[in-house]
């Protein structure tokens, strides 16, 4: 049997366990199928010691859950960093570390070979020159040690410290990447820098934070590159309501990131070439992500996405049956109640605004999608004159769900 281990290799398994245990804190130890009993005991374990203050345990009929409670507007950081900060290492990593420190406190400039003498002369400890080159090649990535080419050598040297090298600016960035940590994607880069640099977040809060979407920056990061780099991608999607992975086999070409202003949910925009549509994909729901050929045609469909986007109500791009033409006529009692003409001027997203007569106003709009106005549309009820559509199966969903309302609460 595998020994428990708090630090993990591979993000992808835990990031379905927090995100349920967080979005889903109702779920039991038997709701969690697909995987084993004891895979889930260990994750839990892992979250529990991630995110130990943040747990909240309850019982009812269906045995013991877990949850994680977090309130925003009373955090100076988000706590699912933690996560990120997990990630296991090897013992020669670990030394290899500290030994890079000491060697190159000096401002020393070595190459591989020369790197692995040292250690063996200073530590007594023999490593292959291909581990250190490759742990070297590691930390230049990573931005812990430069490298430059001389006499067809490659030296590699540590970079200064930013105390060092910008003092007078570094407190007036500091209290931007305070911000940024809580606002902006990626966050957990601002968390990690000021953990280097000994500090933390005490200027700012946020009232309603999406905390939950640092899970998926990793899948986030690599659609960002696809776009900059102008490539499609395979990715595997789950499913939230089967909780099994199930693998894409279509190409799709990202070309957008939409965010809910409302949710804080992210989607990824793209050209399915199978159907030759375009689709949207819940960034939550993706598990990997793998970089293939560039597009050839990437400018051209991303300027046909830019025409099609204004017919967009939400992310969606509707099916096969063409546009969707949506009239609401409403009552209105002017001089008491504009709030409500200000409402679907603000929140119409383009659809027409006009004056009936007195006391009727009507919204009308074309989308490509019009299930998507329905939520918001049937927060009008009890104002709604007349709705309708030039599809008839979305008319006739309206009036049925109004029916089977009227029949909940006995209305005649």
């Amino acid at each position: 049997m595998s020994e428990f281990q708090e630090l993990i290799k591979s993000f992808r398994k835990s990031r379905n366990y927090v995100r349920d245990f967080l979005v889903y804190g109702f779920k039991s130890r038997d709701d969690f199928s697909v995987k084993s009993g004891r895979t889930y005991d260990n994750e839990r374990r892992r979250i529990e010691s991630w995110l130990s203050e943040y747990i909240r345990t309850s019982y009812g009929p269906q045995g013991k859950t877990l949850s994680l409670a977090l309130d925003s507007s009373l955090l100076h950081t988000n706590p699912l960093y933690r996560v990120w900060k997990s990630k296991s290492f090897t013992a020669n990593d670990i030394m290899l570390h500290f030994f890079f420190l000491d060697l190159f406190r000096d401002n020393a400039s070595c190459t591989a070979d020369e790197l692995t003498d040292l250690i063996l002369e200073r530590f007594g400890i023999l490593f292959e020159t291909q581990l250190v080159r490759k742990k070297a090649n590691e930390y230049v990535k990573e931005g812990i040690l430069s490298s430059c080419r001389k006499d067809r050598k490659l030296y590699y040297s540590l970079l200064p410290a930013p105390s060092l090298v910008i003092p007078d600016v570094l407190p007036d960035l500091l209290n931007a990447v305070r911000f940024c940590q809580l606002a902006a994607p990626f966050g957990f880069i601002g968390s990690t820098i000021l953990d280097h640099q000994e500090t933390d977040n005490s200027l700012f809060l946020v009232k309603h934070g999406y905390y939950g979407f640092t899970l998926e920056d990793e899948i986030l990061a690599g659609f960002l590159k696809a776009i900059h780099e102008k490539r499609s991608v395979t990715l595997v999607n789950r499913s939230n309501k089967t909780q099994r992975s199930m693998e894409m086999k279509v190409t799709i070409v990202p070309l957008k990131i939409f965010v809910s202003t409302r949710t804080g949910r992210r989607f990824l925009c793209g050209y399915q070439k199978s159907s030759r549509r375009f689709t949207t994909l819940r960034l939550d729901q993706i598990q990997s992500v793998t970089l293939l050929e560039p597009f050839s045609d990437y400018d051209h469909f991303l300027e046909r996405l830019e025409q099609n986007l204004p017919f967009c109500f939400g992310v969606s791009f509707g099916a096969s049956h063409g546009m969707d033409t949506l009239k609401l006529t409403l009552s209105v009692r002017e001089g008491t109640e504009d709030y409500i003409i200000q409402r679907l001027q603000r929140e119409g997203r383009g659809g027409t605004v006009s004056r009936v007569e007195k006391n009727v106003w009507s919204y009308e709009i074309t989308v490509f999608d019009g299930n998507e106005l329905m939520p918001w549309i049937k927060t009008f009820i009890g104002r709604i004159l007349s709705f309708e559509s030039s599809n008839a199966a979305l008319r006739e969903k309206f009036y049925n769900d109004l029916r089977e309302m009227m029949e909940l609460y006995d209305i005649v």
